[in-house]
């Protein structure tokens, strides 16, 4: 009997993910170099992903789940596919809000206001419900309320303020469009700094993105614009993750948490800052991003974020009845 094949003997690690950042290929190989794992990766979207691993059941290839938004990870971690975790390391360098006994987050980002400088004063949108103010009619900018990201805002929104004064905000901020919602984050960021709206919500690193852009139309929107951490007074900033699970039927159980603890160090956490403009959650990782420095502090929601999960559904719910489509 022969000696195993070199290609038997190479430790592998089969990823799933729904996370679509160029950036994150040097994450990928800066965790190859230093365990010497190797990283097969499908990149997909969740929902398709999270019916793959369904279908593949206990003979799925994959031994994590990496995607946006922690309404996802915990719709799949309800269906059942996730393992728990075991892990001295993420329990010392993760918060408790940021983590369940299933998935872990590894990096934040908050959903902020933008406002146009000229046409809206900063102390008219401090809050998420100055957005429903008469004084915003006709001033609004903002994606499909079906979106994810407003998803999760609704259901932090339900969690603090309760349904039926979010279901009245969704239906003031309905009535202050500028337009029919359309476009992505970058594209509200835009049409508020044209001048086409006043006011817009939009993701952290998307303006973080445009800040460090080189691109003059970029720059020149930039300088038209101004954020505001809204709820600094009250609940916080809403934030929404980045996160990762290992897969119950995962075949290399080892390599999946070798890597899980690998995003939580210092250096994977530098990386989500620098590379993606996101906010580390591990404290003791240093940010030098010059764009987060320059967007500066602020209070975030400390609702822990698997919460988002039980109102998510009530949210869709409630943005459907004001008509935010």
């Amino acid at each position: 009997m022969g000696a195993p094949s070199a290609q038997a003997q190479e430790p592998v690690l089969n990823i799933y993910s729904a996370r679509h950042y160029q950036t994150d290929e040097a994450l990928y190989g800066n965790f190859t170099k230093t365990t010497g794992i190797k990283i097969n990766r499908l990149d997909g979207k969740e929902e398709e992903l999270v019916e793959r691993i369904r279908n593949e059941g206990k003979s799925s290839p994959a031994d994590i789940l990496i995607t946006v938004d922690a309404a996802r990870l915990e719709f799949a971690d309800g269906l059942g596919l996730f393992a728990p975790i075991t892990s001295k390391v993420l329990e010392a360098r993760v918060p408790d809000q940021l983590r369940t006994p299933t998935w872990i987050a590894f990096s934040t980002r908050a959903r902020v206001i933008v406002y146009n400088k000229a046409l809206v004063k900063k102390e008219q949108v401090q809050n998420y419900l100055d957005l429903a103010a008469p004084a915003m009619k006709g001033m609004v900018c903002v994606r499909s309320g079906s979106h994810p990201y407003n998803i999760s805002l609704g259901a932090a929104m339900i969690a603090h303020e309760g349904e039926a004064r979010t279901e009245a905000w969704a239906k003031g901020l309905v009535a202050n469009f500028a337009r029919a919602p359309k476009g992505g984050d970058t594209d509200q960021i835009k049409a508020v700094a044209a001048g086409e709206c006043g006011v817009a919500i939009s993701n952290s690193y998307y303006l973080a993105r445009m800040l460090r852009s080189t691109k003059s139309e970029d720059q020149q929107a930039m300088s038209r614009v101004a954020i505001v951490w809204p709820n600094q007074a009250s609940w916080g900033t809403h934030i929404n993750v980045s996160g990762a699970g290992v897969l119950k039927h995962a075949p290399n159980k080892a390599a999946a948490l070798k890597f899980m603890e690998y995003l939580a160090s210092d250096e994977a956490q530098r990386y989500f800052a620098d590379g993606n403009n996101e906010w580390p959650v591990v404290k003791s990782a240093a940010v030098e991003n010059p764009a987060l420095k320059a967007m500066g502090e602020f209070k975030p929601d400390a609702l822990p974020v698997e919460n988002l999960a039980k109102t998510t559904v009530q949210a869709q719910k409630v943005f459907d009845r004001a008509g935010w489509k």
